[in-house]
């Protein structure tokens, strides 16, 4: 949702179609690695390291795409068209990570409560 509020935002046009090609590709990868991160018996640590990495990569490739486009030549820069795609690119990513991070360590707390009340 926040990048297709960003295309609107930015009346955007078929450029951001690798934006949320990446953010389902995003999404899909990291589902699967904190689910399997749920399987490990120290996971509440080891869940929130995966986020903590996560986060960084996202930031980083964020990082590295203003600095590329910053680096064009003057006459090829395009702030106004690389800068709204660099921002579809990140901010969504970087809510997904949180989001399900989020879910994740409030799943694995009931679990946890719900194997004390059991035992």
């Amino acid at each position: 949702m926040v990048a297709q509020l960003l295309a609107v935002e930015t009346h955007a046009q078929e450029e951001y179609i690798l934006v949320f090609m990446a953010s389902a590709l995003v999404t899909i990868c990291v589902t699967i690695v904190f689910f399997i991160a749920q399987l490990f018996s120290n996971a509440s640590t080891i869940i929130n390291w995966l986020a903590l990495g996560a986060i960084v990569l996202v930031v980083l490739v964020g990082f590295g795409l203003i600095g590329w486009t910053f680096s064009q030549p003057i006459g090829k820069r395009q702030w106004g068209g690389d800068l709204p795609i660099v921002a579809g690119l990140v901010l969504p990513n970087l809510a997904t990570v949180l989001v399900h991070w989020l879910f994740v360590r409030w799943r694995l707390r009931r679990g946890f409560i719900k194997a004390q009340v059991g035992a």
